[in-house]
């Protein structure tokens, strides 16, 4: 991995792996040259409502955290969630449990996706306030598909801005759907890089040419 420089981040979740089935993959990970981790729970399994935790296994991701941090020398990332987690109503018990998960050892944070840059904002400062001085890496997720950005939004927890969601639903076909999302995530990019955010995180969902779109405006044809 280092030789073919690149910069990988391994995603970890909690669910369906043992502690001992963990350590076996953070010692393949070191293995192969792997440096960065983003430590997750992970969702309930389809079909149900609640996470359990595999037999020996972690219920939440700051343990998690904790494990790979006294075993293994990973820069480690964690998820944040600038409008709350949806299994949590509460904003700032969410916010404690971030602060948590950094306390833990985490080296960053990269939100969940949003459309309104003021969550993220609004975000950074209360973390800044209860102590969190680690990176926050804003996730930015460009509009390809419509039903599939609702279904999405409705599982995390996600709004969608009622003028864009106006602007989607009036558009006449779906690459008129696709112009409109990736206008609105390259709004939000440079309005981020303006105020002083030094990294962005896609999700992607393997439509990755939106994303490619989005960066060639924002800084150009890459240099081959």
């Amino acid at each position: 991995i280092k030789e073919q420089g690149l910069n990988v981040v391994a995603h970890l979740t909690c669910g369906g792996a043992t502690r001992e089935e963990l350590a076996q993959t953070l010692d393949w990970l070191q293995k192969i040259g792997i440096e960065n981790i983003l430590a997750l729970r992970g969702d309930p399994p389809q079909g149900e409502r609640e996470f359990k935790p595999a037999p020996g296994g972690f219920q939440y991701a700051y343990q998690l955290v904790e494990f790979i941090k006294k075993g293994w020398d990973f820069c480690v990332g964690v998820a944040g969630y600038p409008e709350g987690h949806i299994e949590n109503p509460d904003k700032e018990a969410d916010l404690r449990y971030l602060k948590l998960k950094v306390d833990k050892g985490a080296d960053f944070v990269v939100t969940q996706l949003f459309f309104n840059n003021d969550y993220f904002y609004s975000f950074v400062d209360r973390a800044k306030a209860i102590g969190i001085q680690v990176p926050i890496i804003p996730g930015i997720m460009p509009i390809t598909n419509l039903k599939q950005v609702i279904r999405f939004t409705q599982l995390c927890g996600a709004t969608i801005p009622e003028g864009l969601m106006e602007n989607l639903k009036k558009a006449s076909n779906p690459e008129e759907v696709r112009k409109l999302g990736i206008q609105h995530a390259y709004n939000q990019c440079r309005d981020l890089l303006n105020h002083g955010v030094g990294a962005l995180h896609f999700y992607t969902l393997n439509r990755s040419k939106a994303t490619e779109a989005i960066l060639t405006k924002l800084f150009g044809e890459p240099q081959v």
